[in-house]
Parts: structure tokens; C-alpha cells; sequence
């Protein structure tokens, strides 16, 4: 780390709200404290928003909307994104630094995620003049069509465990479409979307465009879910949350994009490919600590290799070490301590259900005291009604369970309520279409599961998964809506 990005990030670090392109306290000027899950210690202060900053932040949205940013052309916008995602690169080893000491996830992970927010602006800037309306064949005496057009402002509730690949893929994507932004961050992980929000600035993106307010879920959150001026609202989080930020929409008749986590479950039959399969079965539920809505936290394995799946899975999980993000471990610290002890009391109601961990990591012997550090686990066998089966844990906890044939392979892994993704893995190419088409799940992996992040690809669930999709360009889609024009010329 130089010494540039070492002053940048010096402990106790104020960070302010952003609202039309302006730093600016809250309103009754509170600030949150803000703790590294690393150690506990102190990292920084933020803004704690009020609703008055949040009516502040839309209605420098709404001026952006009406004035600079809406006079805008698509490419122009495009053009501006495109800035943004040559700064974020410049800049990707500081918000990686940042990010791993604000979230707690290994240090590569942190700048895979920094590239990958490049690589979202990247996308949706070239994507923005090519976005196209059409042309409807009616009565030979009228024009008919049908253009693309904004939201408006848009709202995005963005949660803590990928802060900067979800500011991303919602607001990048809403920022091309030619909306105007209030960016509600997750308490527990602000700071790079703060500094993400202070590159834009820097690059050009007029007043108002993007603006920030942080501060509780429960106050500044709950302010933007239910604000008349937002015409639409993009939320990451639990579905209880989703169900209350939909309730508050609602009441304005808005439109919401919810993604809400999964139980995604990844098949194994006979015929698999072991070696290539058992790093990524492994991986899948390591990344960022096992806090990642689609997670492959469940493994479905053929009876006939139940036993020797699981015994190299377990061999496995014993090497694996958390640890200080910046010293590479396989995961960092869970985020707070509330998440700890989250994945702690599934452990225990586990072990009260009988189950037994077979294969278990340990933390690092040089972690940091006071860090919120758990250990990965990985038990089998799972019966499919047990809790760890059917609920989402959100930590390094694997469990595995067998089944007999294809029928009942499909039967169980779209046997609960969630549904966002899942892995198939067999070298029998015609069961794999089967099964993967039988999968209740918004992204279906065959002999590979995440796809590098897939930017490019459209991303949601279905069930308690939330509804409909982002990433991709069907995710530019989403945030817009439709004008038809109907034209009577002769």
C-alpha cells in the first residue's frame, strides 16, 4: 500500500452525505460509528440520514432529472459512465484496501469486486445508446411507436456484503437508462460507495445525478422505500426487509426490483467430474465468508459417491483458515457481530437436531482479536427438512444430502422457498438440459457455478428470492419503462 492510499484511509475517517453533488452532514448532524469486522476497532464516522435527507436527496434528483442530467443525450450519458469506470480501475487497489477493512472479505475478493464495478459501468456506458424503442404496424393512416424511457429518480438500497458490485449493476444501469439516483448504502458497509460517489463528481456527472445518504435501515432506508417523489426502487437484502421496502412502495404505487437471497443447491450425480467440480462446490460457499445470496450452500450428491464427495469435501474444508482480509486468507471476518453470532446459533441449532460437522477450518492464529471470525463447516449427512437445508444461513456452512435418481434430485433442490440459482454437474449432456431446465431458479449453472460473475448475465430468483431481474441488458430494461406514441398522419 503507498503512501497516498495509506492518508486516504488513516483510521477515523468522516465521511459525509452526497446529495446534489454537495458533502453535507445530517440534517441534526448525528454520525454512526463505524467498526472494522477485522479487529473491532474504529474505522470511520458517517452521516446518520434522516428523512429530511432523504427528501433533500430526491429533490436534488428530481432537479438533475428536469435539468442537467435529463438534457442529457444517451451517449453522452454513456460517455460519462465510461469515465467513471477508467477512474474506478485507477483507483481499484484503494477501494480494495477500503473495502476489505469496511467489509471484512480477502483482499483479492475486494479488487475482483473493485474490477468488477469497472467493468459494470463499462458495460451499462456502452450499453446506453442501445437502448431502442419499436415500431407497432397499425391502420395505414397513423405512426405508431414505442420508446424506451426512464423511471425517473430511482432509489437503491444496496446491502453490506457486495456493496460496490450492486451499486453496479443497479445504479449503473439506472444511470445509463437516464434516471437521476438516491443511493441508500448499508450501515455496516458505506465507505466505498462514498468514494465511488466523490470519483463521480470528479469525472463530470452534473449535480444531483447520484446522490448518497447514509444512515439506518430503519430511519433513512424506510424514509427512501416510502417517498412519493421515487418512482422506482431497486432493494437488496433479506425478504423480510424486501417485503417491508415492497409495503411501503406500494402505497405510492411504485414499481420494485427485489433480489432477497436463496438456499441454491448444487447437484452431483454419478458421472461428475470430481476434479473439476470439488474446488468450485468448495469455493462456492466460501466466497466473502458465505455471505452471498447465491450461494452454493447446498450440496445434492448422488448416493452411489455420497461418501466419497463428502470425504473429499470434508478434507478440504480442514485446511481452510480465516483470517486478516489483507494477509489473503480463504475468508475473512463475518460483518458484525450480530452475523457471528447469526452463524454461530445455526451451528448450535444443528448440533441440537443431531448433525454432525465432518469436515471443519479453523481461524488463523495471527487473526486479529475482537475480529468477528468463524470457522467454515461443512456437515453430511442433511436430511432435506432440516433447517440448515431450508433456511439461508448467510455464513461458511456447507451441508450435504443424497438422493437416488434424477426425479428426486430435481425434487429436492427445488424443495424450498427460495430460488435464485443452482449448479448442476454430470458429462451426460442430454440430463443436464433436462435437469437444468426442471430448475425453479433465476441462473442455472452446468459443470461450473457463479461464471465469473457474470456481468453480462440477467440476475434474480424466483419465490422468496425476490422478483424481477438486474445485470445484463435486461437489467438496463428494468429501469426503464415504456411511451407509446400514436400518430394519426392521413
Amino acid at each position: 500500500m503507498n503512501d497516498q492510499i495509506g492518508a486516504r484511509l488513516a483510521p477515523n475517517m468522516v465521511f459525509q452525505n452526497l446529495i446534489g453533488g454537495q458533502d453535507r452532514p445530517a440534517s441534526d448532524g448525528m454520525m454512526l460509528d463505524v467498526f472494522s469486522p477485522v479487529d473491532g476497532s474504529l474505522l470511520a464516522q458517517i452521516a446518520a440520514g434522516t428523512a429530511q435527507d432523504i427528501d433533500e436527496a430526491v429533490a436534488a434528483a428530481r432537479a438533475a432529472f428536469d435539468g442537467a442530467w435529463g438534457r442529457l443525450t444517451a451517449t453522452e450519458r454513456g460517455r460519462l459512465l465510461m469515465k467513471l469506470s477508467l477512474a474506478v480501475e485507477a483507483h481499484a487497489d484503494e477501494l480494495a484496501i477500503l473495502e476489505s477493512r469496511d467489509n471484512g472479505k480477502p483482499l483479492r475478493q475486494s479488487r475482483a469486486d473493485a474490477i468488477a464495478l469497472a467493468r459494470y459501468f463499462e458495460f451499462y456506458g456502452s450499453a446506453a445508446d442501445k437502448l431502442h424503442g419499436d415500431v407497432i404496424p397499425y391502420l395505414n393512416t397513423h405512426f405508431i411507436g414505442v420508446e424506451r424511457v426512464p423511471h425517473g429518480v430511482t432509489g437503491h438500497i444496496v446491502p453490506w456484503n457486495y456493496p460496490m458490485q450492486i451499486l453496479g449493476r443497479s445504479v449503473g444501469a439506472a444511470l445509463a437508462a437516464g434516471n437521476a439516483t438516491v443511493v441508500k448504502p448499508a450501515e455496516d458497509a458505506s465507505l466505498t460507495i462514498l468514494r465511488v460517489a466523490g470519483l463521480a463528481r470528479e469525472v463530470g456527472f452534473p449535480d444531483g445525478a447520484l446522490n448518497i445518504v447514509t444512515g439506518l435501515g430503519r430511519t433513512a432506508g424506510a424514509a427512501l422505500a416510502a417517498h412519493p417523489g421515487i418512482d422506482f426502487i431497486s432493494f437488496t437484502g433479506s425478504p423480510e426487509t424486501g417485503t417491508a421496502v415492497q409495503t411501503a412502495a406500494a402505497k405510492n404505487h411504485v414499481g420494485v426490483t427485489l433480489e432477497l437471497g436463496g438456499k441454491s443447491a448444487q447437484v452431483v450425480f454419478d458421472d461428475a467430474d470430481l476434479k473439476r467440480a470439488l474446488p468450485t462446490l468448495v469455493n462456492a460457499i466460501i466466497q466473502n465468508g458465505g455471505q452471498t445470496c447465491s450461494a452454493g450452500s447446498r450440496l445434492l450428491i448422488q448416493r452411489g459417491i455420497f461418501q466419497d464427495v463428502v470425504d473429499a469435501v470434508a478434507e478440504r474444508f480442514g485446511k481452510l483458515r480465516a483470517g486478516h482480509p489483507e494477509r489473503e486468507p480463504d475468508l475473512g471476518p463475518m460483518i458484525n457481530q450480530a452475523q457471528q453470532r447469526r452463524v454461530l446459533g445455526y451451528l448450535e441449532r444443528g448440533r441440537n437436531e443431531g448433525l454432525t460437522v465432518i469436515g471443519e477450518g479453523a481461524v488463523a492464529p495471527d487473526a486479529p482479536e475482537g475480529g468477528y471470525y468463524v470457522t467454515p463447516a461443512f456437515l453430511a449427512p442433511v436430511p432435506h427438512e432440516s433447517i440448515l437445508s431450508q433456511e439461508e444461513v448467510f455464513g461458511p456452512v456447507l451441508v450435504a444430502t443424497p438422493f437416488d435418481g434424477e426425479a428426486e434430485a430435481i425434487r429436492l433442490a427445488n424443495g424450498t422457498p427460495f430460488g435464485l440459482a443452482a449448479g448442476v454437474w454430470t458429462k451426460d449432456a442430454m440430463r443436464s438440459t433436462r435437469v437444468a431446465r426442471s430448475m425453479r431458479a433465476g441462473q442455472v449453472f452446468v459443470n461450473c457455478y457463479g461464471a465469473g460473475g457474470g456481468i453480462e448475465l440477467p440476475f434474480g430468483g424466483f419465490g422468496r428470492s425476490g422478483h424481477g431481474r438486474e445485470k445484463g441488458f435486461e437489467g438496463l430494461v428494468e429501469f426503464t419503462t415504456t411511451k407509446t406514441l400514436v400518430i394519426a398522419h392521413g
